[in-house]
């Protein structure tokens, strides 16, 4: 008896349990009574299952879930393959869902929410008109089409600088990688969205990940203006703050020969390297035209100042902090370190040296040649 009497509680009690939660969904799917309904969570890129739900003989259900304060949450509706609907919630909204199994729907309750589907019914229509073009062949209209959606996205970006709604618009594509924002300048936009966010959603995920997305193209953005410099200067450029943490460009040291020596300071070996090495070098050529500029891939700063102040460094180091991440890895294909080229009159040179004896021999030449 006592148990039959327990029983009740305890169901009632689990169904109190799924529905605690400070946010809730409230969503009728008009054509799917007393169906499975799948919930789930975007993590940055993929998709995790928060759960299943059952729709009533009405196909209505109600779903409480917790958003943290500051951190809203992309969630997402599926009946089987299809998706029924995606929301942007925030601590505390009730968002009420209208939908049906093909995919349309309707949202009230929730500003992020209703901000996203307009961007999501945008890039629907988009593509649903690009592939009519494309079944046509018309290349004309395949260009008018990704140029107003483009402009329209950007549109969309300024005119909601603080919603997370944007983080889906910014990284759009047709599949294959083909990105809508895909122009080197875009950089300054993810990098505008990034900024604006964090003054809202500072400990958000995807304004983490997009602030590393904004990163990364910056760095594109900069290697591939240091490029197009370099078709001039026979050389990638580079500018990196020194010492008293001004930058030092490559293209602004006069010397007839140039070493550019890549170099990490923490490493015992590579540090011996600047005495035994580089400062005979250094000594003997410094006057005849020679000068070294020093690029240490380090990410603490700190320890490589006081590494060439210890060890009285006479000529240019630079240090972007940047270690691995750096530009100048990219630009000129550090494979290795330490890794050392020559730069004659103005040239990137070929050196077949691989001792400090065949290296004094090259320079030597390079400093003779006119």
């Amino acid at each position: 008896m006592k148990s039959s009497k327990i029983l009740p509680v305890l169901c009632a009690m689990a169904l109190l349990a799924c529905g605690r939660g400070n946010t809730s969904i409230d969503c009728t799917v008009s054509d799917a009574p007393e169906r499975d309904i799948v919930v789930k969570l975007l993590n940055v890129n993929t998709y995790s299952v928060l759960d299943t739900v059952r729709t009533d003989g009405a196909g209505h259900f109600r779903y409480a879930l917790d958003v943290k304060d500051g951190e809203p949450e992309f969630i997402y509706l599926f009946d089987g393959d299809t998706r029924l609907a995606g929301l942007l919630l925030e601590k505390g909204e009730k968002a009420v869902v209208t939908a049906d199994t093909l995919g349309h729907y309707e949202v009230s309750g929730s500003e992020g929410s209703s901000a996203l589907k307009q961007a999501d019914d945008s890039f629907a229509e988009f593509t649903a008109a690009m592939l009519k073009a494309a079944d046509a062949s018309d290349n004309a209209a395949l260009n008018k089409l990704y140029i107003d959606y483009y402009r329209q996205s950007v549109r969309f970006v300024m005119e909601h600088p603080y919603s997370l709604s944007v983080v889906p618009v910014m990284y759009r594509n047709l599949g294959e990688g083909a990105y809508i924002f895909s122009q080197d300048t875009d950089a300054v936009l993810f990098r505008r969205a990034c900024d604006s966010l964090q003054t809202v959603y500072p400990n958000s995920i995807y304004v983490k990940a997009l602030g590393m997305e904004a990163d990364r193209r910056e760095s594109i953005l900069k290697i591939n203006t240091q490029l197009r410099g370099a078709q001039v200067l026979g050389f990638p450029d580079l500018d990196l703050p020194g010492m008293d943490g001004q930058k030092v460009a490559l293209s602004s040291v006069e010397a007839k020969v140039i070493m550019v020596h890549f170099w990490d300071s923490s490493d015992a070996e590579q540090k011996m390297i600047n005495l035994d090495n580089l400062m005979p070098l250094y000594k003997e050529f410094h006057s005849k035209g020679f000068e070294i500029y020093s690029v240490c891939l380090d990410t603490d700063k700190a320890a490589w100042a006081a590494c060439v102040k210890g060890q009285g460094l006479p000529w240019i180091n630079v240090c972007d902090g940047l270690g691995a991440a750096s530009p100048a890895v990219s630009l000129y294909n550090v494979q290795s370190l330490p890794t050392s080229m020559l730069i004659a009159s103005g040239d990137l040179t070929a050196s077949g040296a691989s001792d400090i004896a065949g290296l004094r021999k090259e320079i030597s030449r390079l400093l003779k040649k006119k």
